[in-house]
Parts: C-alpha cells; structure tokens; sequence
C-alpha cells in the first residue's frame, strides 16, 4: 500500500451525503490534508447499483476520482438488522424515498420490526456498517471496513449525528449515536486503540494502513 501524504494533494470525499462529509472532514483534521468532495465539485451522484456496501462505495470513489483525477475517499454505510433479514443493509437511505427522509425512513423500520413482533431489546439487534473505499488515479483501490452491534430504540432519541444515529443504541453505552458528540461518537485519535463508531472504525484502519498513523 502506497501511503498518502498532504503533499499528493487534496483528498476528495466522494459524497453528497453533508452529515458523511463533515465527519470524514473531522476525522481527517489531524493529518493536514485539504480536503474536498463531490458535492463541493458540482459532480453527479452515480447510481448505486452493487450489491454490497463494497461495491457501492467502489462506484463512488471511482466515480469521482475518474472526474477528477483527484485521490478519492467514499463511504457506504447502513443498518442490518437481524429481525429484518439484514434490511435495510445497502439500500438504508433508500428507506426513506426519494428525500433522503431519515424519519421517514426510521418509522418505516420501526414499523417492519412491529409487524415481526420485534418488540423486545433482544430482539432488536443491530449492526452499522461503513466501508470506506479509496480510490487513486494510478489504479490502486483498496476497502476498509467497521461495524458496531448494538440496538433499535423506538421512539428516536437525540438530534446530533445524521441518518439512522438517532435509532441505534451501540452496545454497553446508554445513550444513542444521536445523543453524542461527534468527538465522542468517533472516540478515535492517532494513538488510541479504539473506536466507538463504525465509520470511525473504517477511518482506524484507513489511517494505519494508508496514512501510517497508529
């Protein structure tokens, strides 16, 4: 793996997604990179045709690095849970139509997991995923990916973080991804071990292996 350094330019987040360029703006703050996106470049949003979060984060980097010629670094993420059969999975977004309707989206769930009867916290059972994948114009593409198990609340608690962070209850802590701080929803910085959030996870891996951070 050929590590990357601010001298080899910007880093650009291909995404549209505000919530998920903010946090990889956040995450990257220590390192000194410049960093744009493909919201920020006026790019179209690809159409997301894999079948696993790999595959769709790999549209979108490459996407954006082909338009570009920039370094690109995307995210796709979402919720599996168990009861559902691992729905709503890659198509997370989607649950909440053509908007992007977050609520919408987490009432929709909720309703699904009614209608199976999965009222119990134990039977709510979750796991977030996000894989990042980054993309460079010589060709070079690698994957880097985390999760974290925890729990569907009902009703949604909190109004920070974005998505489904109001709906999901990580395991051994009590309060949702929602009712954090981003500071302590990553709970990562070069030289920690560990990592509370999915995405904060990947960007642990991501770090080590391409930025050669510890």
């Amino acid at each position: 793996m050929t590590r990357l350094s601010p001298a080899d330019g910007p880093l650009l987040v291909a995404s549209h997604n505000h919530g998920k360029i903010w946090e990889i703006r956040e995450l990257m703050e220590p390192f000194g990179f410049e960093i744009t996106s493909a919201r920020d470049k006026g790019l179209d949003d690809p159409e997301e045709t894999g079948t696993t979060f790999e595959e769709n984060a790999a549209i979108k980097a490459l996407a954006s690095m082909r338009a570009t010629g920039l370094v690109s670094l995307s995210d796709d993420s979402g919720l599996c849970i168990e009861a559902l059969g691992g729905d709503p999975g890659i198509y997370s977004a989607r649950w909440g139509g053509p908007e992007r309707d977050f609520s919408m989206a987490m009432r929709n769930v909720e309703e699904k997991l009614q209608a199976a009867g999965a009222t119990a916290p134990e039977q709510r059972r979750a796991t977030f995923v996000a894989v990042l994948c980054l993309a460079r114009p010589d060709g070079e593409t690698r994957y880097f990916r985390g999760e974290v198990d925890g729990t569907i609340v009902w009703p949604p608690r909190g109004t920070s973080g974005f998505g489904y962070d109001p709906f999901f209850l990580p395991e051994g802590m009590d309060r949702t991804f929602g009712e954090m701080m981003s500071s302590e929803k990553h709970a990562w910085k070069p030289g920690q071990t560990t990592a509370l959030s999915h995405r904060a996870r990947a960007f642990r891996l991501f770090a080590r292996e391409v930025l050669g951070v510890e």
